[in-house]
């Protein structure tokens, strides 16, 4: 008995720690995108599209967050023209995905909770004619959920991300609204 009982004990002990790494609360966000992008060095382009989050909560003011997000559009690219040799510009469908994660930090203000976040991970893209290409991606910004029933919450948010495509650093940014569940 006295093995048996040390044995549970320490099974008891063991999985209370174990359970304390594991987040008790968190949210789901899924929304509209829009996204401002320098893709091409000619000019800025808008593209539409949907950002959806994860966050688990460690402790009650600070998470850990899974963004994904993908824009649609077009750009113009500069290029040479085949008969006259000068330079001219073609338009081409864009497709950019960006997956990142990293810690957010929030508070609550009554039905207000504002939040900020830095995230890093990567971004593909892929442009019709101009190619595609993968780079490594960072996103500082935050925003604010509103609180309209105690599970569920709508939220603004807004983020600068940053790109490294085709060889060039691209400035971005990128606005989303959409409902949270908290959990």
């Amino acid at each position: 008995m006295g093995k048996i009982g040390a044995m549970c004990s320490a099974f008891l002990l063991f999985a209370g720690l174990a359970s304390a790494q594991v987040p008790t609360s968190g949210n789901v966000f899924f929304g509209y995108s829009f996204y401002n992008t320098d893709l091409s060095s000619i000019d800025r382009a808008n593209t539409n599209g949907w950002e959806a989050s994860v966050e688990g909560k460690v402790v009650p003011f600070l998470g850990f967050v899974a963004d994904f997000d993908t824009h649609y559009g077009s750009q113009n690219f500069p290029a040479v023209c085949p008969l006259s040799g000068v330079g001219c510009t073609f338009n081409a469908s864009v497709t950019e995905r960006n997956f990142l994660f990293g810690p957010r930090a929030s508070f609550s203000v009554g039905k207000f909770r504002p939040f900020a976040e830095a995230l890093f991970g990567g971004a593909h893209v892929d442009a019709d004619g101009a190619g595609p290409d993968t780079s490594f991606a960072t996103a500082l910004g935050g925003g604010l959920d509103y609180k309209i029933i105690r599970p569920i919450a709508w939220r603004f948010q807004g983020d600068y991300v940053q790109t490294r495509f085709f060889g060039a650093t691209q400035n971005n940014i990128r606005l989303s609204t959409g409902i949270v569940v908290r959990f």
